[in-house]
């Protein structure tokens, strides 16, 4: 080997070496704060629970922008030379084969590279648009989950080592109780079954770790019976005087579907093999794709890159055009759809209607406090990427057109792609107002409902959504009604809420302007009925279950709970399914 190619081969070992150094020290940082999140919980520190997510969020872009620094200063990467990166590629998969997370490490890798070079270099060659490394059965120093044998030690025992291997200190403050509670549900689950007799193979295997998030803890598992496997969630609440209690216990996909939802933030759940876990998941929720799995235990770069990688693949196996998303246009962004996939594509406009007083910065920094905060299951998750090409032939000409009417700041055309410049994703869901217009009165009765329960959920945890028009909500496919609309969003703390002070004069509300002065932050919720209901059948359901949301007090009576730091309970299941105490 001459000595220039020894020179280039030894600075290839180098670079990939830093880039997975810094993978390293990222993993370390992001498994200690997860790892403590048992102590938080166990302490009641709602606000150290808030704090340490937001922490974890950030920390992927520090480690990133740290690792860039190193690899141009200890080595004066100044310019993209193209055999040594293919061979830096070449290393690195190397270095990855007895990795624990060679997924998330090869996701590091992408970021270090697409933060130096531009993009038309975002190929195979130079990064990990492939995986390079399987993660089936990678190896790990305790399993991801523990099996128990109800045939062999009985039900309640099976049941009762289960909380003790959670690992928690704080003792439960009935647990007699709880287990009988358990022990009930699962029995009448199976009352009615043709296999409710206990099968040779009967057995519950549960993930080794509880999961962590808000103010619960959630103990994921599945029941195997027979040839029926059914998934099973038991959430746990701290009492908050030193007892824990198991609050409900839920069985099968959609009750667990609804707590792994992507409108929920993100979990804590230590594990050396992310991996494992997530392949354990999707065994429980086939319907979550890999990607959404990802980013439920709080690995969302590595949710996006494989996001991104089954988009690329879905569209080079369909056919279908880009379409503008059905539903009343929006002032703020441009919003379109693949038919054929279950995303919304969402472009920030280079103008905005005029009633929208504020700039493209603003947006983004509205989107980004979503991402950073509680979104208790009722704001949508999105995904962000930057330097975006679509083929342009996969574009209908009226959306082509209405985008570069709209957007054209943050288009360009390159090699037959549209490229964006910012683009943000969301799940696509049925809008509220669409919704609305063909239910019948008990599907109204139930969305309207769960509207409302929506809107005081998010004021709980100090978001105001800003605007209330139906059409800023969504509904899922489990029925549930998520805030999709981020352009108004403030905190609860920013808002002066305010009751509308009486006329000083009969001819007062006559007049088309008010009597009493107005400043920028201020809000009157008896306003809100008179653009929500205006439909008698709404109006009826709101104020059965949701007058409270048209009184200045309410919204000051939040407002004074959230300055005193208290945290509302927030159940990712319904009321009725909570355990008696």
């Amino acid at each position: 080997m001459s000595e220039l190619s020894l020179h280039s081969n030894q600075l290839a070992r180098g670079i990939a070496t830093t880039i997975l150094q810094g993978f390293n020290r990222h993993f370390e940082i992001f498994q200690r704060i997860t790892v403590d999140a048992i102590k938080r919980f166990e302490a009641a520190d709602w606000q150290a629970v808030q704090l340490a997510s937001r922490e974890r969020i950030v920390l992927y872009d520090r480690r990133i922008a740290e690792t860039v620094a190193m690899v141009r200063d200890l080595y004066e990467v100044k310019t993209l030379d193209l055999k040594l990166w293919q061979e830096v590629k070449h290393c690195y998969i190397r270095m990855l084969l007895d990795h624990q997370q060679p997924e998330l490490a090869e996701t590091f890798y992408n970021s270090v590279f697409c933060r130096q070079f531009p993009r038309q270099y975002y190929t195979n060659h130079f990064i990990f648009l492939r995986s390079s490394i399987s993660t089936e059965y990678i190896d790990s120093e305790e399993a991801s989950y523990i099996a128990y044998y109800p045939g062999v030690i009985g039900l309640r025992e099976s049941i009762a080592q289960i909380l003790e291997n959670a690992g928690f200190a704080l003792p439960f403050e009935d647990l007699g109780r709880d287990l009988r509670n358990i022990y009930k549900t699962i029995v009448r689950h199976y009352r009615n079954k043709a296999n409710r007799k206990a099968q040779l193979n009967f057995q519950l295997a549960v993930i080794r770790s509880p999961f962590f998030r808000n103010k619960a803890a959630y103990i994921v598992g599945r029941m195997i019976n027979g040839r029926e496997e059914i998934p099973f969630c038991l959430p746990i609440l701290n009492n908050e005087n030193g007892g824990l209690y198991i609050d409900t216990l839920l069985l099968g996909e959609k009750a667990l579907s609804v707590v792994f939802s992507y409108s929920q933030a993100y979990f804590m759940m230590p594990h050396q093999v992310p991996s494992a876990v997530v392949s354990f998941l999707q065994n429980l929720l086939p319907r979550r794709n890999t990607s959404e799995l990802y980013s439920a235990l709080g690995l969302h770069k590595q949710g996006k890159s494989t996001f991104y990688r089954d988009f690329l693949h879905h569209l080079k196996h369909s056919t279908d055009q880009f379409v503008v998303a059905p539903g009343i246009r929006g002032m703020v962004m441009m919003v379109f759809t693949l038919p054929s996939y279950p995303y919304v594509f969402k472009i920030i406009k280079d103008k905005f209607a005029p009633q929208k007083e504020f700039t493209r910065k603003v947006v983004e920094e509205k989107y980004q406090l979503v991402k950073r905060h509680d979104r208790v299951g009722r704001m949508a998750d999105m995904l962000e990427y930057s330097m975006v090409a679509l083929p342009t032939a996969r574009f209908s000409p009226e959306l082509l057109q209405e985008l570069q009417d709209t957007c054209a700041s943050s288009m360009s055309y390159e090699d037959g792609n549209v490229v964006f410049r910012h683009i943000y994703l969301e799940r696509r869901m049925i809008p509220l107002n669409m919704f609305i217009e063909t239910a019948n009165d008990e599907q109204l009765e139930k969305v309207i409902e769960d509207y409302g329960m929506a809107i005081k959920q998010l004021a709980g945890t100090n978001i105001f959504p800003g605007d209330f028009l139906y059409k800023n909500f969504g509904v899922t496919q489990l029925g549930r009604v998520v805030f999709y609309d981020y352009d108004e969003i403030s905190y609860m703390t920013e808002c002066n809420f305010r009751k509308i002070p009486p006329p000083r004069f009969p001819e007062d509300e006559f007049r088309s302007e008010p009597w009493y002065s107005i400043e920028p932050n201020d809000v009157f919720p008896e306003e809100f009925g008179t653009f929500l209901l205006a439909n008698p059948r709404i109006r009826k359901t709101f104020l059965k279950h949701h007058k409270d949301l048209l009184s200045a007090k309410y919204w000051q009576d939040k407002q004074t709970r959230i300055r005193a730091g208290q945290y509302e309970d927030v159940f990712p299941y319904p009321v009725t399914a909570r355990f008696k105490r």
